[in-house]
């Protein structure tokens, strides 16, 4: 708290933000993390999973409710949308006046739907095109294990790279042996005519490459002139979901921190850090590629807000 000049004190507390819509699709244990993340952040939740997993979903919640009944928390704190009905989602994101955010999980057309039809706020995560951007001033063998970690280590996932920015510098020495691993690995290579012209025989990159999120062993290459060229198509392409720069030369990467405007910049590092667990946050609710009112991994903070709190002895406004 602080002071004002006429001795009133001044804070911050802070809340839950009230009733939260979680619609998502397939893994059921996000009836279990979102039930869990909710409440512990003061939030009750409405849960509907996809057909996918509906009988899951129904008995993790359950099971949750039941065991809300035998404390002090409300049982309707979690709620269960028990029918598969497309037409229920419809009315659930119309419901402004009772639910105070939506956060879709699953896939884009999932989240674009849900968007679309919500007179509900709600937490955008599009899609996951982040990118790795290889300087010529990196060490080659770290920027190898970066990026094959990257792309390979778990590749269905929205923080695996899905373009690879590489120096024109150090695209000869670099590449051949780095796509190579990748081809060991399963990889499908798409480049650019650069990248082609080193490596003759992989399938060349479109237009509509750079702006895809694979979730698979594809990957978009692209030699670039130097870092400003890379900021530019992470500007024109990304999604502003998670970039790394490999670099030994400290200015360079202070930049690219500067001028790189995703959830997560990191700086000689995988792009698969971009977890709430692995940034030390804990269970996360989601990644939220949209600004307002979070932005990155969802973890506890981030399902709350703030309200002012103004402590007085007897002052009025003159």
């Amino acid at each position: 708290m602080w002071r004002r000049p006429n001795g009133l004190q001044v804070g911050k507390m802070r809340i839950p933000l009230g009733v939260i819509g979680m619609i998502y699709e397939a893994r059921p244990n996000v009836t279990a993390d979102a039930a869990a993340l909710c409440l512990k952040s003061g939030n009750a939740v409405i849960l509907r999973g996809g057909s996918e997993a509906h009988f899951s979903n129904q008995a993790i919640g359950q099971i949750l409710r039941e065991a809300c009944a035998e404390t002090r928390v409300p049982q309707d704190a979690i709620q269960i949308v028990r029918s598969k009905d497309h037409a229920l989602v419809q009315e659930l994101l119309q419901l402004e006046e009772y639910i105070d955010l939506i956060i879709p999980r699953g896939g884009e057309e999932l989240i674009r739907a849900v968007v679309a039809h919500s007179r509900i706020p709600v937490i955008k995560h599009y899609k996951g095109v982040c990118h790795v951007y290889v300087d010529d001033e990196a060490s080659l063998g770290m920027a190898e294990r970066i990026c094959l970690n990257a792309k390979v280590q778990r590749p269905s996932v929205c923080n695996a790279m899905e373009t690879l920015l590489v120096h024109e510098g150090v695209a000869a020495p670099f590449l051949p042996p780095m796509i190579a691993k990748y081809q060991a690995a399963g990889v499908e290579i798409r480049g650019c005519e650069k990248t082609c012209a080193l490596i003759p025989g992989i399938k060349k990159a479109t237009e509509t490459d750079w702006t895809t999120e694979y979730l698979d062993l594809i990957l978009s290459v692209r030699v670039v002139r130097d870092m400003n060229e890379a900021i530019d198509h992470i500007e024109r392409y990304g999604s502003a979901h998670t970039e790394t720069i490999v670099t030994n030369n400290y200015q360079r990467s202070r930049e690219f921190i500067d001028r790189v405007n995703s959830s997560a910049v990191l700086v000689n590092a995988s792009t698969r850090f971009n977890d709430g667990g692995e940034l030390g946050l804990g269970a996360e609710i989601g990644i939220s590629t949209s600004k307002i009112h979070a932005f990155g991994p969802m973890g506890l903070e981030e399902l709350t807000t703030t309200k002012f709190v103004v402590l007085g002895d007897g002052q009025i406004r003159e």
